[in-house]
């Protein structure tokens, strides 16, 4: 028998010492949300004035992330990240952050065929008696980076829930370089982002559209969590979960009894999820569930895995669409909000799924800082970022109703945006698309 403590004592290290590994130059990984290694990040940051253009990647991490903090000139630390959390984006407001585009499926190719990583540092849970740390809510983006590192150094966290995965949801400390062990603070108690009355109209759009047995893939924000909080209180029954974030509505969905994965066609019985973002109840809930699997996004996310799923429903949020179909749900103008996610991924697999649906909604308007009520479809992007080209926008839904683009003409697309628009930017949006010639003169009442 190996004897894994052993082991685990030979690779014992301080923070201090562990950052030591890092170069000049070098690409050091954070990995992802609660992934963040917090106790590395701090001892890095402490070596600011001796390295020079160290780059840092993450994404959807809380705050403060000490190298990109600690260094305003950039000469020593440089952040980017692939999806932002509102933290990010603050960075990113900054000149703190780098976004890197990047399609969720496509995650562990990036790393395997394009990005070299020199050191991956990445939080995870205490080692198990067979020599196992568990990557947690983590686990659709750890272990592909893991393995694409030259150093790989675990800092390990006495708060990781352990999720149970399909695979890769742990790494073995025989692959381990160097072991960190520290006090944490326990996780922030995120609480679910409470649904407008507009989130709230659009979810009653959107229940008809849902039926028994259904499985869902529910984004991030007020929309995506009014309508779990609405299908929790709905007669449907029997509900699924394949979604690359898990968040505290699949908890809602099942503490009222509608989530139990019953009718899956792949992973029957089980809820499947890459990341996992909310209340300490939720990750209390994931903790140990033989009822829930995470798995790598390359599996989550792929459009193939998705599409063998009947009845697969895809729930996402945008900024802005235009009257060509073009969504914009990743940034407003050239103003990084997001990323890219899954949307893409999820639209083209529901799609294809039989009986599956792929919403995308946005409130009509939304108001600007100097009292200004915007239009949120627009007549034509420019200079934008489409996150969703017009050849796969599905559904898309705002409080005046929910329209489906698959296979309209440009006219056809013209006349159904605008008749969710909202009523007072309606005569503006129909002259706009009568100088595009996108608008017949018949469709004028």
């Amino acid at each position: 028998m190996f004897d894994f403590q052993q082991m685990y004592r030979e690779k014992l290290r301080t923070p201090e010492a562990a950052v030591e590994c890092v170069k000049d130059g070098d690409w050091v990984d954070y990995t992802s949300s609660l992934g963040k290694p917090v106790l590395l990040d701090r001892a890095l940051a402490k070596r600011r004035d001796e390295l020079h253009d160290v780059k840092i990647r993450g994404n959807l991490m809380a705050g403060p992330i000490e190298v990109a903090e600690c260094d305003d000139s950039q000469e020593h630390f440089v952040y980017h990240s692939w999806h932002c959390s509102q933290y990010e984006r603050k960075l990113c407001d900054e000149g703190k952050c780098y976004y890197i585009p990047m399609v969720f499926h496509n995650n562990a190719a990036y790393y395997e065929y394009f990005l070299h990583v020199n050191v991956v540092m990445v939080s995870v849970g205490p080692m198990d008696k067979h020599g196992y740390f568990n990557f947690s809510v983590n686990t659709g983006v750890a272990a592909p980076i893991a393995r694409k590192a030259d150093i790989v150094i675990v800092e390990v966290n006495e708060h990781m829930p352990k999720i149970r995965g399909g695979y890769d949801e742990c790494i073995h400390i025989s692959d381990v370089d160097m072991i960190i062990e520290g006090e944490h603070e326990p996780f922030a108690d995120v609480k679910t982002q409470a649904p407008r009355e507009v989130d709230r109209k659009i979810a009653e759009l959107l229940i008809p559209y849902i039926v028994d047995g259904s499985t869902l893939q529910l984004g991030i924000g007020g929309m995506p969590n009014a309508v779990g909080e609405m299908l929790a209180q709905s007669d449907l029954k029997d509900l699924a979960m394949h979604t690359e974030l898990c968040s505290d509505a699949y908890l809602a969905l099942y503490k009222a009894g509608k989530l139990t994965n019953k009718y899956k066609n792949i992973d029957r019985g089980k809820g499947v999820f890459g990341c996992a973002i909310g209340s300490n109840e939720l990750y209390e809930w994931l903790d140990d569930n033989p009822g829930i699997a995470a798995y790598p996004l390359e599996y989550v996310n792929r459009p193939y895995v998705i599409s063998q799923i009947d009845n697969m429903v895809s729930i996402n949020s945008c900024v802005a669409v235009d009257l060509y179909g073009q969504v914009a749900a990743e940034s407003s103008g050239s103003r990084q909000i997001s990323g890219t996610g899954g949307q893409l991924d999820f639209l083209i697999g529901a799609s294809g799924s039989r009986g599956g649906k792929a919403f995308i909604c946005m409130s009509s308007t939304h108001t600007d800082r100097n009292g200004v009520k915007h239009s949120r479809v627009k007549p034509q992007f420019n200079g934008d970022i489409i996150t969703s080209p017009r050849s796969q926008v599905y559904f898309l839904a705002t409080e005046y109703g929910v329209i489906n683009l698959e296979g309209r003409s440009t006219w056809e697309r013209a006349e159904a945006l605008i008749s969710i628009a909202h009523p007072d930017f309606r005569d503006m949006l129909v002259k706009e698309a009568q100088e595009r010639k996108i608008w017949r003169r018949s469709n004028k009442r």
